[in-house]
């Protein structure tokens, strides 16, 4: 499987040794951590729910679709469910390719597309006892937009 989902936290470095080959003459990893303040506030904590089977099954085919788009030799992704705390990783993907351009358009690729098409929702938790489900389709950073947050 290329794509998992978790609720235990795991090594980055166990995947990336994963991806290793010889063929590699770059590789590209995208780590998403769980940041401390989203929206003016502080976050206490989130939960990452999914639908697992399904989300499973279109992380796979998210992984499959960038194999064919992007010239690389191999891609791994894998995201956190349940609490997270500020500071966890939530989301790792790794890219290996040829050359260092096809493995970082690729990873932006899985980020951008897992973020906004996989089964995985957030919801962050702030010290000022709201709440609020983020939604995934506001992806500015996919468009190159800075947040605030």
């Amino acid at each position: 499987m290329r794509f998992l989902i978790t609720e235990e936290g795991f090594d980055p470095a166990v995947h990336r040794r994963a991806l290793q080959n010889v063929e590699a003459g770059g590789y590209c990893a995208f780590e998403g951590w769980v940041r401390i303040t989203h929206l003016g506030k502080m976050v206490v904590y989130l939960v990452y729910e999914s639908y697992p089977s399904l989300a499973l099954k279109q992380g796979e085919e998210v992984v499959r679709q960038a194999m064919e788009k992007f010239t690389i030799l191999d891609a791994r992704a894998i995201h956190r469910t349940g609490r997270l705390l500020p500071g966890e990783l939530a989301v790792w993907i790794g890219v290996t390719a040829a050359h260092r351009s096809d493995a970082f358009e690729a990873c932006r690729y899985l980020i951008d597309t897992i973020k906004t098409t996989v089964p995985i929702w957030k919801h962050e938790f702030y010290s000022d006892g709201t709440e609020v489900w983020v939604d995934p389709t506001d992806c500015r950073c996919a468009s190159g937009e800075k947040t605030k947050a």
